[in-house]
């Protein structure tokens, strides 16, 4: 993101913070996984370049198929190279891949448990100037509903290479959601990563609120958490980059300690990343919880700051969630 709110996170996190695309991660370690397994595949619907499988298809052309326009038999040739031992990854934009894909998904991928990797590229409002038709909002809440399924969300360039790396390996359907724009890199090389395991990136001694955050809103709930600080709130930060299977124990602990919750997420706040934390809660340890992400509407042309503004998804509205839910959890 290129607001103000972006601007704060390069003074937060480095004097020379870089910023750069979670795709071009995931392309780059696509590269990478292809060259230590003979097995992976890599499949597209038409947008090789946009969902950055051309550095493959240029490595690897043999192992790379073009099937078009034609996403659904993007998955369902996917699952049938799967069911003969091979590691089929499939890209497309993930307004069409979830999002037209459902039914060959759930039948021939999650129903079979076999391991095709969907990656949703342009996810969430990085597509803004092409509107809602394009914006992905619901990703999440349909992939996260279908067993068997695991659902990754890296936070930013690194990250995306290690989930790439990673998912590779899990011998499981998976979904790995990637965003468009470039965004702050705020985690390391050596920084750990495990699906299915939550990162706490910011601990203090009196937190009032943990903030829980997933893709490139990890940035944004740092920099929240940085102004916070200067007014006197301390909060525990959490990338959970991992919506299925969710890090139950980290949440849990998380909000034992605070007694509050923030959920922060680049999608549909009903279903999403968010409502998977609430159920957890719910279930096991009751918080205050408030809610940053898309209000249960459409997203509309713009720039993704303008519309980061419009829906209240900044770091300024991270704060005044952390500030709610604090009076809500002294009422």
């Amino acid at each position: 993101m290129l607001n103000k709110e972006a601007k704060l996170s390069k003074k937060i996190f480095s004097r020379d913070i870089v910023l750069r695309a979670i795709r071009d991660g995931f392309g780059e370690a696509l590269v990478e996984v292809g060259e230590k397994n003979e097995k992976v595949v890599v499949l597209t619907a038409d947008l090789k370049e946009s969902t950055r499988v051309n550095l493959f298809a240029e490595k690897f052309p043999e192992r790379y198929i073009q099937v078009g326009v034609a996403e659904q038999a993007l998955v369902t040739i996917a699952s049938g190279m799967a069911a003969c031992g091979k590691i089929p990854f499939t890209t497309s934009y993930a307004v069409f891949s979830p999002g037209r894909t459902l039914d060959q998904i759930r039948t021939t991928v999650a129903l079979n448990n076999v391991p095709v990797k969907i990656v949703g590229a342009h996810a969430g409002l990085g597509a803004g100037p092409y509107g809602s038709t394009h914006q992905a909002l619901e990703d999440m809440a349909i992939m996260r509903t279908l067993p068997n399924m695991v659902v990754v969300v890296p936070c930013d360039f690194e990250e995306a290479k290690k989930a790439t790396k990673e998912i590779a390996k899990n011998k499981k359907p998976t979904y790995l959601r990637l965003a468009r724009q470039a965004s702050g890199v705020i985690t390391k090389v050596k920084s750990p990563f495990k699906i299915g395991r939550a990162e706490v990136l910011r601990q203090s001694k009196n937190p009032q609120s943990v903030i829980i955050a997933c893709g490139i809103m990890v940035s944004e709930a740092l920099a929240a958490a940085k102004e916070l600080e200067n007014r006197g709130i301390e909060t525990i930060v959490i990338n959970n980059h991992t919506i299925k299977p969710m890090d139950e124990r980290t949440i849990i602990r998380a909000a034992k300690t605070t007694g509050a919750a923030v959920t922060v997420e680049e999608h549909q706040i009903d279903g999403g990343m968010g409502s998977a934390v609430a159920e957890i809660l719910s279930r096991n340890f009751p918080v205050p919880i408030e809610f940053i992400g898309v209000p249960n509407c459409f997203g509309e042309s713009g720039k993704p700051e303008e519309l980061f503004k419009k829906f209240n998804m900044t770091s300024k509205d991270i704060i005044e969630a952390v500030k709610r839910v604090i009076l809500r959890k002294n009422s």
